[in-house]
């Protein structure tokens, strides 16, 4: 089946030094390109993440310190990035949840200007999850009838997370091939920023979706708790979390 687009589709997965999206950094980024026409472009690169690669996570993708010490740093190739997937939609697996999130995470240190809000995102695993409960190796075995020879390589899940969406499309006759409804499928919550700390609730209102405040509307939360927006600034969450915050406090001081 060939996907029916209007824009270009971007399939990606990164390798990183960990799981935290706040702190970790990119390793590994492969993207393939897939165009409206079915042409297709890939590309993959090592990052310097500018830090040491934890053992476990080595262990994991099997790539070390001495692997990327030649390698650009993310800010170094941020710009190139960011012009190759401009005007395009995005799908991964689990890409909604970690992989957006920590590529925006990347593009706001290097200071390259991406609104990657405007864009489509395809979740390949919550489609599966929704369907099957599965991993991506188990996906691909189940949907593609293949053993997924070089999992945990950036550039081997990229090609797998494509073949299980095209197999998902055969699949499933109540699955559109249409961008806006596989991401609108792919999402849990319609999130306000990209960790999800801040979601649309029924009414379209931004709301918090943690801690004691969970539920409540953001601008309610900073009018009775003014102390609130000073320390989440302080606190550990993510740049992206943050620029969202003020943007929402900045908007309601101007409608004032």
């Amino acid at each position: 089946m060939k996907l029916n687009l209007k824009n270009p589709l971007v399939f990606f997965d990164l390798e990183t030094t960990g799981t935290n999206i706040n702190s970790d950094r990119i390793v590994e980024i492969c993207y393939l390109k897939v165009y409206p026409n079915g042409n297709e472009e890939s590309k993959t690169m090592r990052i310097n993440p500018g830090m040491p690669i934890p053992a476990e996570a080595s262990a994991v993708h099997g790539i070390y310190d001495a692997d990327v010490i030649d390698c650009p740093t993310f800010k170094e190739v941020a710009r190139s990035i960011a012009n190759d997937i401009e005007g395009c939609d995005l799908a991964g697996f689990n890409s909604n949840r970690f992989d957006i999130p920590v590529l925006a995470e990347e593009f706001l240190r290097a200071g390259v200007d991406i609104d990657l809000s405007r864009r489509k995102f395809i979740d390949v695993q919550v489609i599966f999850h929704k369907m099957e409960q599965r991993t991506l190796s188990a996906a691909y075995k189940f949907y593609c009838d293949k053993d997924l020879e070089d999992a945990h390589s950036a550039e081997g899940d990229t090609r797998a997370t494509y073949e299980v969406l095209m197999a998902q499309l055969d699949r499933y006759p109540e699955l559109k091939n249409d961008v806006a409804f596989l991401s609108d499928y792919s999402s849990f919550t319609k999130n306000v920023d990209f960790a999800g700390r801040m979601v649309y609730n029924d009414q379209g209102v931004e709301v918090f979706n943690f801690g004691k405040y969970k539920g409540i509307p953001v601008m309610e939360v900073l009018h009775r708790d003014p102390g609130y927006y000073s320390w989440m600034l302080s606190s550990d969450f993510t740049l992206n979390t943050k620029a969202m915050l003020t943007k929402i406090r900045l908007r309601e001081m101007t409608q004032k």
